[in-house]
């Protein structure tokens, strides 16, 4: 709302209307002796045209709003702004009947703003009137120019707001963009690096069984040529099969996905146990140093796995030491702390050498897959991201410790075991002589032509009778003619029907017949895929595991874990 100021004074004048008698005439000489702008109107009509141009004040002869109609001046009055409120001086008669005071008092409820002054009027009373009038309505008018001045104002700091909110807006959209940016840089980072790691663990793994497979493949061929070496050839292709399995183990460990059997485990019995292995293992100018608290706790742990990254660590200690040394092995407790309401009770296993230690820069990437500071041939480069794998996945973590020249300390924290470990029986597997009675008939399902041959020769070393299905359909078709004991079926076969699909077919169709599958993946099978009564022998196997295993079948004691 803008101030309002006509040029020509219009909203400081007093408007007169007196139609009858000399009174217009004597307001006129009263506003001109007092310097007073006024302005006489012939009627009703011309006061509301003039009230609408501007006004300070009114004088209006009463018997002049009883002859015209007043509505005009009733709807102008109504219709004036919140600031407005016009005042009124009205001369009023001698007039004192009933009706009259009744009117008068309409009057001055529709005027709202009024002064009456009775007739007659002194000149002074009547200058009075007019000036408070004229002065109340100079407040209302600098009332009106405050309200404007704030409505400009707010208008301002609107314009302020919606500017700056449109800054902010602009602000946010670039953090945004920039945010979206950073993003897909990052994810591009980590693409890169995903691949840098998948590049790295193929290469290594590629390299170590290109390694493998040419100890077989040249060991077989030089069987064909000179049949007479045919002992050490195999046991270098013996070495080389268990070097690839030791590495997909590794592999499995790594990725955390082998299957674990965690149980109780007693350090002292088990660490003077394992003295020995480490002893016959490591070089004669490395002493190996046990220190297991006495109060040391059981720990939930697989001890195949825990005896192979322990091994592992020792290893690398070793190694770290090309003049020998001292390994010092200790096992304390670790009470969890009590301000953190997620940590358990953890036992560590730290290994500690006298070595070379390792730089920053190492200690980054010592558990990345096949990264290795030996030289090429001395290390896979598996052994601390096995270790890794095994800890996370056995709910344990691994800590590294290490100063360049003094040496280095890998702590393995295993959760501590609230069951008492149970006495050692260890179980012996029966030798080949005590097993080699007739067994009975074995349906061997496979595809590959090499490798059902070999096992068919592995079967029939173990005196059972073979019969050779390539896939699950001829399998079925040998079930109906012939009286077969055991199925022993690889899980990934071609045609409609794998050897998951086969065992349930047999359940349903010959529950008397006994199933074995075996798989290079036996773990990812059985979180997939319900097993109960089914036992799964995993690739690669020896003659005695395969032995072991149609053993257990035979007898009925099947189990979902894996064999080793």
């Amino acid at each position: 709302m803008s101030k309002v100021r006509n040029d020509n004074g219009a909203d400081r004048r007093v408007l007169v209307l007196a139609p009858t008698g000399r009174d217009a005439t004597a307001i006129a000489e009263v506003t001109k002796r007092a310097k007073l702008a006024a302005h006489v109107c012939r009627d009703l009509d011309e006061m509301v045209l003039c009230l609408r141009e501007g006004a300070g004040a009114t004088f209006i002869a009463e018997e002049a709003l009883r002859l015209d109609r007043i509505n005009r001046l009733q709807a102008w009055i109504e219709a004036q702004p919140r600031w407005s409120d016009l005042p009124f001086v009205i001369l009023s008669s001698r007039q004192d009947e009933a009706h009259v005071r009744s009117w008068r008092e309409h009057l001055v409820s529709m005027l709202r703003n009024v002064t009456l002054l009775e007739r007659p009027v002194q000149a002074l009373t009547l200058l009075s009137a007019l000036t408070a009038a004229l002065r109340s309505r100079q407040h209302q008018y600098e009332i009106r120019d405050h309200l404007a001045e704030r409505e400009r104002a707010a208008e301002h700091l609107e314009n302020l707001v919606h500017a700056r909110t449109e800054d902010l807006r602009h602000a946010n959209q670039l953090l945004q963009e920039q945010m979206a940016e950073r993003e897909r840089i990052s994810e591009q980072l980590r693409h890169a690096q995903k691949l840098e790691a998948v590049g790295q663990l193929t290469g290594g793994i590629a390299h170590d069984f290109n390694n493998l497979l040419m100890v077989i493949s040249g060991g077989l061929n030089m069987l064909e040529r000179r049949p007479e070496r045919r002992t050490g050839v195999i046991e270098a292709m013996k070495k080389a099969a268990a070097r690839g399995a030791g590495l997909t183990h590794q592999l499995l460990a790594f990725s955390r996905r082998q299957a674990l059997s965690p149980e109780p485990v007693d350090l002292k019995s088990y660490f003077h146990e394992l003295a020995v292995l480490l002893d016959r293992s490591l070089r004669g100018d490395v002493e190996v140093v046990t220190e297991i608290a006495a109060d040391a706790w059981p720990v939930m742990a697989d001890p195949n796995e825990l005896q192979l990254a322990i091994m592992n660590l020792a290893v690398n200690a070793r190694d770290a030491m090309p003049a020998g040394g001292h390994i010092v092995i200790r096992g304390a407790n670790r009470p969890a702390d009590e301000a953190d309401p997620a940590a358990k009770d953890m036992v560590c296993i730290s290994v500690t050498d006298q070595g070379t230690g390792m730089t920053p820069e190492v200690l980054d990437k010592v558990f990345e897959p096949f990264f290795t500071t030996k030289e090429v041939g001395k290390g896979s480069g598996l052994g601390l991201a096995q270790v890794h794998g095994y800890a996370t996945q056995s709910g344990g973590l691994v800590e590294i410790a290490s100063v360049v020249g003094c040496g280095t300390t890998v702590s393995l924290c295993l959760p501590r075991s609230t069951e008492m470990p149970a006495a050692n029986s260890p179980k012996r597997m029966e030798s080949r002589g005590e097993v080699h009675s007739r067994r009975g008939h074995i349906l061997v399902v496979e595809d590959d032509e090499e490798v059902a041959a070999l096992v068919s020769g592995m079967l029939r070393e173990l005196n059972y009778q073979v019969t050779r299905a390539p896939m699950a359909a001829a399998a079925l078709d040998v079930l109906r003619d012939e009286p077969i004991d055991i199925v022993f079926s690889d899980v990934m076969m071609p045609g409609e029907m794998d050897g998951l699909q086969l065992s349930r077919e047999i359940r349903r169709l010959y529950p008397e017949v006994q199933v074995l599958l075996t798989s290079g993946y036996p773990d990812a099978i059985r979180r997939t895929t319900n097993l109960t009564g089914v036992d799964i022998l995993p690739k690669p196997y020896q003659l005695e595991e395969l032995g072991a295993a149609l053993e257990r079948v035979r007898n009925g004691s099947m189990s979902s874990s894996t064999l080793h």
